[in-house]
């Protein structure tokens, strides 16, 4: 078999499209959740903390000199982890959400009751009843 052969059997299967489908919305939740966390979330948690930027909080192990261009800031960005770990927070509810939505959904297709087959037609009767002489009749 083709290398080329395999790889297309590979790709068609329906997992690997929903995986991939799955990363790409992943992806674009991302966005979101970061736009939520940045611009929805931190402002009001700033102005109740008294105007503080989570994101601009750090921890200056070394700082910059201006004289000389050659040393830089180091800095622990902690506040940049507080935005992240809020990000991860926002995801991980929604997330939760969906599933739980999902099984909800699942168990009520499970209760539903089974559907009652459709009335049969007169057509159908008329052969049931043939059918049913043809078997009586000896051979």
């Amino acid at each position: 078999m083709s290398i080329l052969k395999e790889f297309r059997e590979f790709i068609a299967r329906g997992n690997v499209i929903d995986l991939a489908v799955g990363v790409i919305i992943g992806a674009a939740f991302n966005g979101i959740v970061k736009s939520l966390v940045d611009q929805v979330i931190m402002p009001p948690i700033g102005l109740l903390t008294g105007g503080l930027d989570f994101s601009k909080l750090e921890w200056v192990l070394k700082p910059e000199d201006p004289a000389t261009a050659a040393v830089e800031k180091v800095a622990v960005q902690y506040g940049a982890f507080v935005n992240t770990l809020i990000q991860f927070l926002i995801v991980a509810v929604v997330v939760f959400l969906l599933v739980k939505l999902v099984n909800h959904i699942r168990r009520a297709d499970a209760e539903a009751p089974p559907e009652t087959p459709p009335a049969p037609t007169p057509q159908e009767l008329l052969l049931t009843e043939i059918r049913d002489l043809l078997a009586k009749t000896p051979r």
